[in-house]
């Protein structure tokens, strides 16, 4: 928990290699010699987050043509000490990166949500793991959140006899049995499948695909318990593969009994949030949050959207699910390759005009699992993402067990805070405030307004109080350009809300905000976000603020929003009427 006595009381060093010098005695601002001194001499017209790409106003300006026509390679976006990355970065924690000093380096090159995959692991080696999060989050103090990643109704192979690895040929046959007596014979002729029903719902004609689609079969025949099939194409084949099923409506329960452990778990560790594989339908989501019961009511549940069947649903899936992930591994598999970027982007469209936070997921930066740079592909790949509209983007084998995990998470860092950079923020608020079915909540006029504000005023931040996360998400769901502030008083409130764009959390000491009228308790901790934000170096003497929070007659949802500017009278105001708030907020800008 961090506090500051004055407005300019130096911080604590940031943990990474671009470090704040300490702020000056007047109120925050910045001491010389922290960065050049000439963006700080004069008030600009333009700043890191309204430069003339992401206000355009003219409809011809936000025309995609002539919006990217007039970009310039030389911009320092990615370099730029004053741009606060807005999309957060999800890493899998593994092998390689489970030890505390690994996830400190992790959190340090721009890590925000670690990743726990269930498909690998006992529940002792990821109670170990969590440990681990928490102690380098709070060794660091940042505010880390950490997502169950469940196996789902996975398809896998059997064990290889011997434990040896074999080679299928092209042009052979190959039987798929599901008896599991077969469970560790495996061999190039008789191959162990743990899907019951598979003779059953696969058809002559049909393909299945083993380890990723590396190795396709084509179905001849089945049987009461097998399927025989001809190999399309030569590949190396290993234990506990993966199967794929493309075009094929699977019967396997949203839930295992693994799945409903695991689950379990997850609430008793007092987790953050779920990635629910293989989501195919609005019940599957219900089911997950009935294993979660009464006591597992706030863990949020990111529906995995990774076959045909849940494209198909996808609307009544977001209705129910609190985020997507877009999964385009096996997605690539069970739908053809060539419609991934179709239903990636159809996905992140209708999160964004709903409001629900979305991750772009797999393969993002694949080939730095063993080289230190990745290909122009992959950096294409993370930045178009971005500019989709993903809230989020994430990492899974490159940070789990590359070689490179840092340097990684750093890559991705430094895209993209690129891509943000080209972003039209404007005509994105544009879009999904055009495309809103009126009338609107209140909650939700509220929070159009006051990012409506932001981009008039060329606020540096947002600043929201937020119990449960809503008002966060809704200010997030209008793409503003400046970060958002969310104060809450509630520990993984303020670690969910890094699910969604441009939100910076801050915990506030729920005893010290505490008062009968509901205006000072906004008052509280607004004072404590512009602390918060002036000791990070997110805002500065002069700059100006939307703030956005409920009345004292309000009980639930925001209904004002208001205009604040940081100059020193009104600092040194609430200097005086407003005590020190213990706090502990997000600091890293990388």
């Amino acid at each position: 928990v961090s506090t500051q006595s004055t407005w300019g009381t130096k911080s604590p060093p940031l943990p990474s290699s671009n470090t704040l010098a300490p702020m000056s005695p007047t109120f925050g601002s910045p001491a010389k010699g922290r960065l050049s001194p000439a963006p700080f001499e004069a008030k600009k017209t333009t700043d890191s987050f309204y430069g003339d790409w992401a206000v355009d106003r003219n409809q011809e300006d936000r025309a995609p043509h002539s919006h990217f026509a007039r970009m310039a390679v030389d911009t320092q976006q990615s370099n730029d000490e004053l741009t606060w990355r807005l999309h957060p970065i999800i890493c899998t924690i593994g092998p390689k990166t489970q030890a505390v000093d690994k996830l400190k380096e992790l959190i340090q090159s721009g890590m925000s949500i670690a990743r726990l995959n269930f498909s690998h692991g006992s529940h002792e080696y990821h109670a170990e793991t969590i440990a681990n999060v928490r102690q380098a989050a709070s060794e660091m103090g940042e505010i880390i959140a950490i997502a169950l990643d469940t196996k789902g109704p996975e398809i896998r192979t059997g064990v290889m006899a011997g434990g040896k690895g074999v080679m299928l040929q092209k042009g052979t046959n190959i039987r798929l049995t599901t008896d599991p007596a077969f469970l560790e014979q495996c061999s190039a002729e008789l191959l162990y499948v743990d899907y019951t029903n598979l003779p059953r719902v696969i058809r002559p004609g049909q393909q299945i695909y083993i380890d990723d689609g590396l190795i396709s079969l084509d179905v001849l025949t089945t049987g009461a318990d097998y399927v025989d099939c001809s190999v399309v194409n030569s590949g190396a084949l290993d234990s506990r593969k993966g199967v794929n099923l493309p075009n094929v409506d699977v019967d396997l329960p949203a839930v295992s009994e693994k799945d409903k452990g695991d689950l379990l778990f997850a609430v008793q560790q007092g987790l953050d949030m779920i990635f629910a594989s293989f989501i195919r339908k609005a019940e599957d989501v219900m089911e997950v949050r009935r294993v979660l019961g009464e006591a597992g009511r706030h863990v949020l549940v990111v529906s995995k959207i990774e076959n045909h069947e849940g494209v198909r649903n996808f609307d009544e899936i977001l209705e129910v699910t609190d985020g997507i992930m877009v999964a385009r591994g096996d997605l690539g598999i069970e739908i053809p390759a060539e419609k991934v970027f179709l239903a990636q982007k159809m996905m992140i469209s209708r999160c964004n005009m709903r409001g629900k936070p979305v991750i772009c997921a797999t393969q993002m930066l694949e080939s730095m699992t063993s080289n230190p740079r990745p290909t122009r592909a992959e950096i294409s790949d993370v930045a178009n993402a971005v500019l989709d509209g993903a809230d989020c983007v994430m990492l899974s084998g490159e940070t789990a067990k590359g070689a490179y995990p840092s340097i990684t998470v750093q890559t991705m860092a430094r895209i993209v805070r690129e891509a943000q950079g080209a972003q039209n923020h404007y005509a994105q608020f544009d879009l999904v405030r055009n495309g809103l079915p009126r009338p609107i909540s209140i909650a939700e006029s509220v929070a159009l307004s006051g990012v409506a504000a932001s981009f008039e005023v060329f606020a540096k931040a947002i600043i929201c109080c937020t119990n449960t996360g809503t008002t966060a998400r809704l200010v997030a769901k209008f793409h503003p350009a400046a970060p958002i502030i969310a104060v809450t008083s509630t520990p993984h409130v303020a670690r969910q809300v890094m699910l969604s764009r441009a939100c910076i959390p801050v915990v506030v000491d729920r005893a010290a905000v505490q008062h009968p009228n509901k205006m000072v308790m906004s008052t509280r901790r607004m004072a404590a976000a512009i602390r918060h934000g002036l000791s990070i170096g997110l805002l500065l003497v002069d700059d100006t603020v939307v703030v956005i929070h409920a009345d004292d007659m309000t009980e639930g949802y925001a209904n004002l929003s208001r205009v604040v500017r940081l100059d020193n009278a009104y600092l040194e105001a609430i200097d005086k009427a407003v005590p020190v708030i213990p706090c502990q907020g997000r600091r890293a800008r990388l």
